[in-house]
């Protein structure tokens, strides 16, 4: 057996203490004999969303050798409450234990520069490999069948049940929903997100009328269809005859789907049910083109434009066609406007038209931003927003405004827009108008959307699982203004030179993909952009000369990465490849005597 660089694993600390261990405390000695998995995760983030995904599997084969704990580390103010940990680990079904780390001091301890971040730690308590990013779950499977088969010999592995307990289930009709569109009769069709279906609700907003899904995962069609955490809704315009009524983004699925109202059947529109990755096809018949986490939906200059945010792009689904195609965004992850082929989203999660069917607004959550895309010319605008790591809430002028992690856009009657800014449980306005931000109400809790209904707002409060009805104020509420930037320690390097270089070993039995050209992409901006005197832009090597400013104090590298490799083995007539890939921001501060080097591992140990 290979041998393999072993550090010893420093305990897991957090303040925000365990959820998912029936009150139990844990720490490192706990998991001695085990082979543990520490996921960095924090629940705005979608590749942190994916990753739960990917250890799925992974999690239920080794069950009785492997503990996967995640190590929650929020990037957002409102991620720091231990009540929002909470309502994350209910939403998203993560069975096994959490260590909330609001003041991120484990995260620190592990060096952790991204999320998502995967720790592989071996039953002596050593740490053996990290991963950051997406599309690891194959390599580490390999590693943990290594490991089993290695302490096994030794007499260090100790077989048996995880420390998990599950925590009381979410009594209640709803359970985290997503989105909700008004019916022509008056109804209001709900996604019901934490139990996998769609509801259909009376006028009163309550009055459950039918279900539409049985409450499992899955992705089945007919009239006993299975959905995996729909999200957006969109109705089919009148007097346009598809098929079907609803047009339903099936997130974890991977898909649109679309629902005939009159007897409750179920078509998946688009989508095979896989994830994009890069190098995927972006267009092609609809049911063939893999998606990636289709948050929302809405008919926008003759077609469905999908807020795809797994990619941070905006797609579009030609229902006459059948065809789909990326529409906007290059899935690099910021906030840069201008053709719709070169604008950066960040995870859009949110999508409204214009009365006059000239604007498509956007809620670019993890920018905290409000968006829109113009019809007539295809160029992306910014309305309301600062970037990656600036947030807080702020009215006023729109240029100093300020949301948190906004997920939904209404457009009101007077051509305003309601946004529901999840992580400030408000309600805000933009007024195009005027270029001025305002407060509609507060206390609500996490609001994913809204609907108007007869001059009234319904709002999706999704961490309360219900539907609010609220008057529009005359005028805006009162709130005292805060700004915030995401907290992480700064990496103290020097001006002038800086060599960055990204870590990536191939997983044991594969190698680098060269049969078509260079396995390996690396992307490198600067905030602001006269940090890089040189060094900036795309190339194929995982390692890089940058040049940094002298007479900028400090700022934030954003790097991404990507590598695909595939099985070495010539044996094999079709071998299988992954891509892995992540984006960094690292939060840099110059000082003289600060590193000359910048290592980011996105596989391997550094």
């Amino acid at each position: 057996m290979a041998s393999r660089a072993r550090v010893r694993a420093p305990e897991l600390v957090g303040a925000g203490g365990w959820l998912n261990t029936g009150g139990k405390d844990l720490s490192l000695a706990d998991f001695r004999g085990k082979i543990v998995i520490a996921d960095f995760w924090t629940f705005c983030c979608i590749n942190c969303l994916h990753v739960l995904d990917e250890l799925r599997e992974l999690e239920e084969k080794h069950r009785d050798t492997v503990v996967i704990v995640g190590v929650h580390s929020p990037k957002f103010v409102h991620e720091a409450d231990h009540q929002a940990v909470v309502d994350a680990v209910a939403r998203y079904e993560v069975h096994h234990p959490v260590l909330d780390d609001p003041e991120l001091v484990t995260w620190k301890q592990y060096a952790v520069r991204a999320w998502p971040t995967l720790v592989v730690i071996d039953p002596e308590g050593y740490v053996v490999a990290q991963h950051a990013g997406e599309g690891h779950a194959h390599a580490i499977a390999k590693l943990v069948e290594e490991l089993e088969t290695e302490h096994a010999a030794k007499g260090t592995l100790r077989r048996g049940d995880s420390p998990y307990v599950a925590p009381e289930p979410v009594a209640g009709d709803l359970k985290f929903p997503g989105k909700v569109v008004r019916l022509p009769d008056g109804h209001y069709l709900v996604a019901d997100s934490g139990h996998h279906s769609l509801v259909e609700l009376a006028e009163d907003g309550e009055t459950v009328v039918r279900r539409i899904g049985d409450g499992e995962r899955g992705l089945v069609d007919g009239t006993a269809p299975r959905f995996s955490e729909p999200q957006g809704l969109a109705l089919v315009p009148a007097g346009l005859d598809l098929g079907y009524d609803v047009v339903v983004a099936d997130t974890v699925n991977h898909a649109l789907r679309g629902v005939r109202l009159a007897d409750g059947s179920v078509s998946t529109l688009a989508g095979t049910g896989k994830q994009w990755w890069q190098g995927s096809p972006t267009q092609g018949p609809a049911q063939e083109v893999d998606l990636s986490s289709p948050w929302d939906v809405a008919f926008f200059d003759g077609e469905v434009w999908i807020a795809m945010a797994g990619v941070h792009q905006l797609w579009s689904f030609d229902p006459a066609a059948g065809t789909v195609a990326v529409a906007a965004g290059t899935t690099n992850e910021g906030l840069v406007d201008g053709p719709a082929d070169e604008a950066w989203f960040a995870q859009p999660s949110g999508l409204a038209v214009s009365a006059d069917g000239e604007r498509l607004w956007v809620a670019d959550s993890e920018t905290s931003a409000v968006r829109w895309v113009s019809r007539e010319t295809k160029t992306v605008h910014t309305a309301v927003g600062a970037g990656l790591f600036d947030f807080g809430h702020r009215d006023g002028a729109a240029g100093q405004a300020l949301l948190q992690h906004p997920l939904g856009v209404t457009v009101l009657p007077d051509g305003s827009v309601a946004i529901a800014d999840t992580y400030n449980h408000a309600l805000r306005r933009y007024e195009p108008a005027t270029g001025e931000v305002s407060t509609l109400a507060t206390d609500l809790r996490e609001p994913s959307g809204a609907v108007l209904a007869d001059g009234d707002l319904v709002v999706v409060e999704s961490a309360r699982h219900r539907l609010t009805r609220l008057r529009l104020p005359e005028e805006a509420v009162r709130v005292e203004s805060v700004a915030h930037r995401t907290q992480r320690a700064a990496t103290e390097v020097a001006p002038g030179a800086l060599r960055l270089d990204v870590v990536f070993q191939a997983p044991a039995g594969q190698k680098l993909d060269e049969r078509y050209g260079p396995s390996t992409r690396l992307l490198v901006s600067s905030t602001p952009p006269e940090l890089l005197v040189s060094g900036a832009g795309p190339d194929s090597a995982l390692t890089r000369e940058l040049v940094l400013a002298a007479d900028v104090a400090e700022g934030v590298l954003h790097v991404s990465a990507m590598a695909a490799s595939c099985d070495d083995d010539p044996e094999i007539e079709y071998p299988a490849c992954h891509v892995h890939q992540q984006d960094w921001g690292v939060p840099v501060k110059l000082t003289a005597g600060g590193a000359t080097r910048l290592p980011l591992v996105l596989a391997g140990m550094e």
